[in-house]
């Protein structure tokens, strides 16, 4: 199946992408970006062993080619590594795509992710893509020498000869990334080079302008008690909100207060008005009952996204829950990348009572 420009561009609408060569540092400024605005981050490389799981050898196969050494990895020529490397991001890009449609219809999200200009051309506006980019030079040095690249350096000096592995992975960079560098710096996309020699915060400043995010609006979280004229605004708020899956269940759940003594609601407030929720159950929608509490129906109204609210619901419920004494809370979520941004761990896939399969994360307090 085939979609034309048009259409995934029109259902990519939320999705800011970011983007640009190794160590431009799109990572950092996705991360600052989302922790600033309270806007959530997809990592596609964080997802590729979750894509991988689901590819198909006949379909993706250079997602499913393995390698027995570091010395096999490597001892490819540099055109091998570079025609590897594009097939293998354009075998992801399918998925990437269809997460980010799934997870942008309900307000922006920011994609950390590899786009040529030429893919960033049918896939959104200049409005909406950022590239972070460094001369593609001595890349495998930079990158042994990060922090958050350790697995990298250690598999590059699992090989018998790391200097050369290193010189075959920088040439293979360089390679691909020195056509992409050029256009990006002469073309119409806005970019950010780290030889303009900006601070983290002057990057993300830059970006966030580029974008059009503004600052988060005045929030206030409160517990909603049973019985008061909150907890009937919080029905009505229920009933019109968007999340048609949980929509009926959670207004009957405030409606009736089937809510047990140590669990707990909170609203989130602005411009005098409801416009977010969260609870913290016993229970959710998974048989699973040696595991609570549940940071459960945490839903934030489209208008007032992108202002750190989820997050401040959040924690809210773990303030609460702390206070009763437990040491840890759990998210059920279809996606990886997301509540991972609020100290959430993964742990394992979990089956709802209606069959569908979750990740299922926790938080220790």
């Amino acid at each position: 199946m085939i979609f034309q420009d048009n259409v995934l561009k029109d259902y990519l609408k939320n999705v800011y992408f970011i983007a640009g060569t190794p160590c431009g540092g799109k990572t950092t400024v996705s991360a600052a970006l989302g922790e600033h605005f309270g806007i959530p981050v997809y990592n596609a490389d964080a997802m590729f062993p979750v894509h991988q799981s689901r590819s198909d050898p006949r379909f993706q196969p250079n997602m499913n080619r393995s390698f027995a050494s570091a010395d096999e990895f490597f001892g490819r020529t540099a055109d091998e590594y570079v025609n590897w490397l594009i097939n293998n991001t354009r075998e992801q890009l399918d998925f990437v795509l269809l997460d980010l449609v799934r997870l942008s219809q309900g307000g922006k999200i920011i994609c950390d992710c590899h786009l040529t200009p030429e893919q960033a051309e049918q896939l959104s506006e200049p409005s909406r893509v950022a590239f972070m980019v460094k001369e593609p030079t001595n890349i495998a040095e930079e990158y042994c020498s990060r922090p958050d690249h350790t697995d990298f350096r250690g598999y590059v000096y699992s090989a018998s000869d790391p200097e050369r592995a290193k010189a075959v992975c920088s040439e293979t960079l360089r390679r691909l990334h020195a056509g992409a560098y050029d256009a990006i710096r002469s073309g119409k996309w806005f970019c950010i080079d780290r030889a303009d020699g900006l601070t983290r915060e002057e990057a993300v400043g830059r970006a966030a302008e580029h974008f059009g995010f503004t600052e988060q609006k005045a929030v206030t979280i409160v517990k909603v008690e049973r019985g008061t004229p909150l907890a009937e605004e919080l029905v009505r708020f229920i009933e019109n909100c968007s999340w048609e899956e949980v929509r009926e269940h959670s207004a009957a759940l405030v409606r009736n207060w089937e809510f047990a003594e140590n669990e707990a609601v909170f609203a989130a407030l602005a411009d005098g008005r409801i416009v977010g929720m969260a609870t913290l159950m016993n229970t959710d929608y998974y048989p699973l009952h040696d595991i609570f509490p549940w940071v459960s129906g945490v839903f934030v109204d489209e208008e007032y996204r992108g202002n750190r609210i989820s997050g401040r619901l959040i924690e809210r419920a773990n303030e609460y829950a702390r206070g009763l004494g437990y040491d840890r809370t759990y998210i059920p979520s279809p996606y990886l990348g997301l509540y991972e941004r609020y100290g959430y761990r993964y742990i394992r896939d979990i089956v709802s009572y209606g069959g569908g399969t979750d990740h299922l994360f926790v938080k220790g307090l």
